[in-house]
Parts: C-alpha cells; structure tokens; sequence
C-alpha cells in the first residue's frame, strides 16, 4: 500500500521493545522448540541430559496398564529392532495421554546404518524395559525428539492412512464452524488434532500449510494432506508457508515457494479476502505473522465489541473512546470501531498497520469510527500517554508471547504487569479492559496475579467479566497442556 495513502503515524521507536526486549506481534502454540546440544547417543545404552532444558514432571503415580502388567504378565521382553528407548518420566508422560519426548529423555537409541545422515521419519518407542509405547516422528535436530503419532507399532503406509484419516476427521469437525460471515479458520491443530506439527489454515478459499516437524517433510506427506483437504473443501489453491525459525530448529529442507495446489482458472494462488464476523480481511500468503492472521482471536474480537457496546448502553461508561494495543492487523480496532465513537490503534510494524488501513477502507461502510493508526513502542507510548493523563473507555491488549519458555516466565509477567498497569492508569471509571496473553508458560493464575497486582498499584478495582480462550478450531486437550495457550480476560474497570 502507498504510505502517502496510509493513515498511520510514527511515535516512538520502530520495533515495540520494553522490559520484554524487542516486540512483534506474534503467537501460536506451535511446539516451543529448542536447539538440541548433540545428537541422542547410539547404543550401547547411555544416560543423558541437557542442563538447560528440563522437562515437564511426570505424574508420580504409575500407570494403571503398567501395574496391571506387573502383577498379571512376565517379565517384560525388550523391543529388539530400530527405535529409541526413554527413561521412566518420559514414558509416564506418554501413557498419561501427551505426544512428546524430549531428547534429554531418550536413554539409548539404534537407527540404520546411514540413519545420522538420512534418519527415519518414524522410529518405534520403548519404556526403558523395552515394552513398546508407540511410533513417533523422529526430529533428530529438535529439543522435541519424538512426537507420538501411535500406540502401536507401525510403518509408513500406515502412517499415512492415519495421516490422511485424521486429516479429514479434522476438516469436517470444522465444517461447522464456517459460514459466509466466517470463511477463515483452522482445520488442522497440530496435537490436539493428533498429528504434531502440522497446522493447516483456511483464508477464504486458500488453505495454507505448515509442515513443522522433521518427520513430515516429505513429498507423500504433503500429497496425502492435498488430496484430503481437496477433497473435502474444494480451495481454488494450496499454499505451503515454511516457518523460518522451525525450519532452522527441526532441519527441515529448504522449501519450494511454489503452490502445492492450483485450481483451473484461479487468478492468485497467493492473495485473497476473508471473512471474520462478517468483516472483510485482506489475505497475503507472503507477508504478516504465522500464516498470515491469528484466526484464534475471532471470537474474542467479537465477545470485545459486545462488551464496549453493552457497558456504553448501561451508561457505565462512554463507549466513544477504544484503544487497541499490539492491533497487528486490525482485528480487534475494527471491531470495536463498530460501535465506539474513535479508536487508536498501535503496533510496531508499518506493514501490518498499512494492511489494517486498507482493511478498514475495505469495510468503512460498517464503521462508526474512524481509526488512527500509531507506529510505535507500546511501553513507551503508554508510559508517555499515561503519565500525560490520557483516557479512554476501553482498551485491548494483545501482546506477543513474552515467555516462550519456563525461564521467561519471571520476566514475561513484568512485561504484562507494566502493560496493564499503563492501561489501568488511562481507563475511565465503569471502562473496559481485555487483556490477552498468548504465553502457554503463563498460566491463568498467574495472569490474573499480575493483572491484579498492576490494579493495586494503579489504585483501581477489577471485576472479572469474563474468561476467554482460543475459538473453537483452536481447541484445547486436556492431556495436552500446550494446547491452552491463549487467555483473554474480560474486566470492567471501576
């Protein structure tokens, strides 16, 4: 878009950095992934460890099918073969339900001869007795060595008929979910929809790809998800969009740029409009975070401009005034300049404010606001705004994921407390605040305390509206934890 068309102004520094470094507005459960420090060793058997990674405890009590063995069966006779075998914790965290094995686990491991230099994409899974757990996708490269795709032992024929079988069950459960008002979603979650590391999202009549784990970089993998996903939607094209730091990470290879898939008579394989609630969104498969937008907000977006609306008609608050901080491309700014008086909207990328503009132009017959776009550091411009007095009715934020590990923890709720402290300083009395964290390490108990916090010190009372997740095509797993990563709370400011 021509910047000398864009209404967006610069203030403060190009890339939103405070006490959490450099900002980008970015999320996604994808697998928090980290480099591993040398290859699992070949057996003989040998313990190993990273000091720097530890894995999730293991539930101290034992499986009920491990007990029953015990009691009831022979001694327990090793896996003989290929495969990997993993220490006690790690088994115990497969038997509970959960997909993955860190490498720091995995006590011994046999590949083929030429396995270092072209390892398997399956490999069978053992407890340290040798009683088989399942098959796994085998990232050699990964912190997250083994993703379990199977309780049984199976081969690649078989994996791709599970493949194209979950695939497919995964795209007709959200069938549902899609409307003309709403032709943008997930079809494929990655664990929660039993295949780790593949993400499959639909914009309008694109679906886009990403192949995540060193496991399912192959040519029958990616014709097994086109020919499901074609079969059941019909796209006019079938993008694959690598992620550049999970390429680095997993050791995948370096990816063709061009369409998987290209319907007859299809103009652009690579740009489109979608549909959220009923506003009208520009799709780029080359630009923007992910694969292009966070789809996981949809319904939050809409649950914030009910809210505006409904405390404005109850006179708590006047419902002309909105900020959206970290607005990436407007989705929550457009929505609630449905119904709000004026709107502000911040980010620290241009690009994605210059789409925002023209998002807004697209829809400006549904706009009661018009909305002023700020390039900028948003502690800094809270900071400057909230120390000037500024006020406003209600305010979002939807900042990156600060902790991307269990080691950002700490500092990742210094960030979301200063953010909610400078929101809760400029909001009016009866006003709104919707405050979202897309860190999977934060839980909902610690949010809230730093939300809490930030209201003891700003000298304000919170009252919980609301307690908000992902949308529906983002659904949570109660085995796996990884999968409730986004938390949205609701608060009325008093």
């Amino acid at each position: 878009m021509n910047q000398t068309n864009t209404n967006v102004r610069s203030l403060g520094i190009g890339n939103l950095s405070g006490p959490m470094g450099t900002m980008q507005s970015n999320r996604g459960p994808a697998a928090r992934l980290l480099p591993v420090r040398g290859e699992p060793k070949m057996k003989p058997r040998a313990s190993r460890s990273d000091p720097n990674q530890k894995a999730p405890k293991a539930s101290m009590a034992r499986a009920p099918l491990e007990r029953t063995h015990e009691r009831n069966a022979p001694a327990p006779q090793p896996v003989h073969g290929l495969g990997a075998q993993v220490n006690r914790r790690a088994a115990d965290r497969l038997r509970s339900g959960h997909l993955w094995v860190y490498a720091s686990d995995i006590e011994s491991i046999e590949l083929p001869e030429n396995g270092a230099d072209n390892p398997p994409a399956l490999l069978p899974v053992a407890d340290s007795r040798g009683l088989l757990l399942g098959t796994a996708l085998y990232s050699p490269s990964s912190q997250i060595a083994l993703r379990l795709v199977s309780r049984e032992a199976i081969d690649e024929a078989a994996w791709l008929a599970l493949l194209a079988e979950r695939l497919r069950r995964a795209v007709v459960r959200r069938k549902s979910m899609l409307s003309d008002a709403n032709d943008a979603c997930r079809l494929c979650f990655s664990e929660a929809d039993e295949l780790p590391g593949l993400i499959a999202d639909k914009y309008g009549k694109l679906v886009i790809f990403q192949f995540l784990a060193k496991g399912l970089d192959s040519a029958a993998v990616r014709e097994t998800c086109v020919r499901v996903v074609r079969e059941e939607i019909e796209p006019d094209a079938i993008l694959e969009r690598p992620d550049p730091r999970m390429r680095e990470l997993e050791g995948l290879s370096v990816p063709n740029l061009e369409p998987l898939f290209v319907a007859d008579g299809t103009a652009s394989a690579s740009t489109t409009d979608f549909h959220l609630n009923g506003l009208k969104f520009h799709y780029d498969a080359n630009a923007g975070q992910k694969t292009g937008a966070f789809l996981d907000q949809r319904d939050n977006y809409a649950a914030a401009q009910q809210w505006a609306q409904r405390l404005g008609a109850a006179g708590h608050a006047n419902a002309g005034r909105a900020l959206d901080v970290c607005c990436y491309q407007g989705g929550f700014a457009l929505h609630l300049a449905q119904v709000c008086g004026k709107v502000t909207g911040i980010d620290a990328s241009r690009a994605s404010l210059e789409v925002a503009e023209r998002n807004f132009e697209t829809n400006r017959d549904r706009m009661k606001a018009e909305v002023d776009w700020v390039e900028g550091d948003a502690f800094q411009i809270l900071r400057e705004w909230s120390d000037a007095g500024e006020k406003f009715d209600t305010i979002v934020l939807d900042p990156p994921a600060f902790a991307k590990t269990k080691r950002a923890v700490e500092g990742a709720l210094r960030g979301y407390k200063e953010l909610n402290l400078r929101a809760l300083k400029m909001l009016r009395p009866g006003g709104l605040l919707v405050t979202c964290s897309c860190s999977h390490h934060v839980g909902w108990a610690e949010l809230e305390a730093s939300v809490a916090s930030a209201a003891v010190d700003a000298g304000r009372r919170v009252r919980l509206l609301e307690r908000r997740g992902a949308a529906l095509d983002h659904p949570v797993v109660l085995n796996l934890p990884e999968t409730e990563y986004l938390k949205c709370l609701v608060l009325e400011v008093e």
